[in-house]
């Protein structure tokens, strides 16, 4: 039976950089952890090599490592699920559906939803069904490489917390709240140590170098600070706290254009004209606007983007832009475009051609990917790195209007904000689709709601609007 697995000297290196060095790791049974650090600081690598076994794990312990979601196929949700089973003899096929179908209910699929085909779900559906799966073969360790990015899940879910900072990972008891406290009083107490140290160090060594060479008595007092020095120096002194270097996101200010910049007019539209996704939609956004759209998965949120775009064609009405509005949009599959053979510093030279070498490193630098992060092939940058370098392509083109779909899936915390601050001091207009409430509520001025072939402008903040989801979920609450 598992009960902990331990590792004492754990070194882990990725094309010949070190990313943790001579630190250790346990997982104990029964316990979820959460794994923190910095892009490309190596946390899926970490993964990677548990999940293929090039660290030291017992046999009899079987390992399911989640990185992706569910492919696109005409399996239906529940199938999907259950695609292992012929190696699952254990169950028998009743026992085994059942099951399935209580797991994917309590990650929210009704029964229509178990029926309908994969390839009919969003990413983010096919990621929950992925997660289905690996729940319904409850291995002995489970491994999840960004399931999502929210807080809520770090906080309701784990119940202890691993960082990985400064080649060494630190465990933490608790949810990501308690880690953040725990490392602030932490931190802060290191700090105090080293200053006290610092100003014992200093004083010691101004008597020393002030009486050394003084009278017997004194230059016995400064031997002995002298040894006492050594001593301190010998047992190990604090460090100075390392804070995470947080990266600069920076979009370039693009002035104003006068409204209205970008209109729908009685606007209707459906993949097939008689399953209407929208009808009569009247709205517009200028370069002030701050919007997040909500609404259930499936209600044309990203269909709305494409409609602004110019990407999708009203069936009805019409979408007027503004002359000269450029327009950059960011959405999940921009990462599948990229040579990841290629450089990022290449790749911003062969779709901006003509410019010198010294700018588009600059262009890049702004989102902070550098050094030789700017030239090694972008199949070793892990996926957040690689969102960089679709930011700083999309920030290249100076648009005037940002549309960004799910922009922080492969983004930890730290980079988040750093994104939304950026949004925060650009004077361009945003349209933002995201399931992460804490972003939306970083950046977005307005909330609007996209359900029943409408846009309705919510009154209220966005944690207005998840206590009403709250209340229509659970009526009784």
């Amino acid at each position: 039976m598992f009960s902990r697995l331990y590792i004492e000297s754990l070194s882990l290196t990725f094309h010949g950089h070190d990313l943790i060095v001579d630190s250790e790791l346990e997982l104990n049974y029964g316990r979820r952890y959460g794994l923190l650090g910095l892009n490309g600081c190596g946390k899926s690598t970490l993964l990677t090599s548990i999940g293929q076994r090039e660290l030291p794990i017992p046999e009899h312990m079987d390992i399911f490592h989640l990185t992706r979601e569910i492919e696109a196929s005409d399996m239906s949700s529940l199938e999907a699920v259950m695609n292992f089973y012929e190696r699952l003899d254990a169950m028998d096929a009743s026992t085994a559906e059942k099951r399935a179908a209580e797991i994917l209910n309590g990650l929210g699929f009704n029964k229509k939803m178990q029926e309908k085909k994969t390839r009919d779900f969003s990413g983010g559906w096919r990621m929950r069904i992925a997660l289905a799966r690996a729940l319904f073969m409850n291995p002995t360790i489970l491994l999840l490489d960004e399931p999502t990015n929210h807080l809520d899940f770090l906080n309701g879910v784990c119940t202890n917390i691993i960082h990985m900072q400064n080649k060494k990972l630190k465990m933490y008891t608790g949810n990501f709240d308690q880690y953040v406290q725990t490392r602030s009083e932490l931190e802060e107490n290191q700090m105090k140590q080293y200053k006290w140290e610092q100003d014992q160090i200093a004083s010691m060594k101004e008597y020393i170098a002030r009486f050394g060479h003084g009278s017997a008595k004194l230059a016995r007092q400064a031997q002995s600070k002298e040894k006492t020095l050594a001593k301190m120096e010998r047992g190990g002194l604090t460090e100075v706290v390392t804070r995470d270097k947080v990266l600069v996101f920076q979009f370039t200010d693009v002035g104003k254009l006068p409204p209205p910049v970008l209109q729908f007019v009685e606007v209707s539209f459906g993949y097939t004209p008689d399953n209407l996704i929208y009808k009569n939609l009247d709205f517009g956004v200028d370069l002030d606007s701050r919007v997040a759209l909500v609404g259930p998965n499936g209600a044309g949120k990203s269909t709305l983007l494409k409609l602004m775009s110019g990407e999708l064609v009203p069936l009805d009405g019409m979408v007027r832009r503004h002359n000269h509005l450029r327009i950059a949009q960011f959405h999940q599959h921009l990462a599948e475009k990229l040579d990841l053979e290629m450089s990022a510093l290449a790749y911003m030279m062969s779709e901006y051609p003509g410019n010198e070498e010294e700018k588009m490193r600059a262009a890049i630098g702004r989102f902070g990917l550098t050094g030789k992060a700017q030239v090694m092939p972008m199949k070793n940058l892990s996926d957040g790195q690689r969102s960089r370098v679709i930011f700083s392509w999309l920030a290249y083109r100076q648009p005037h209007m940002l549309l960004l779909d799910e922009p922080t899936n492969h983004l930890d915390i730290e980079t988040i904000d750093s994104l939304a601050d950026a949004l925060n001091e650009w004077d361009g207009g945003m349209v933002l689709v995201s399931h992460d409430f804490r972003l939306i509520n970083q950046v977005a001025h307005e909330i609007w709601v996209c359900e029943n072939q409408a846009v309705t402008r919510w009154q209220g903040d966005i944690m207005g609007f998840k206590e009403h989801l709250r209340r229509k979920a659970d009526p009784s609450g």
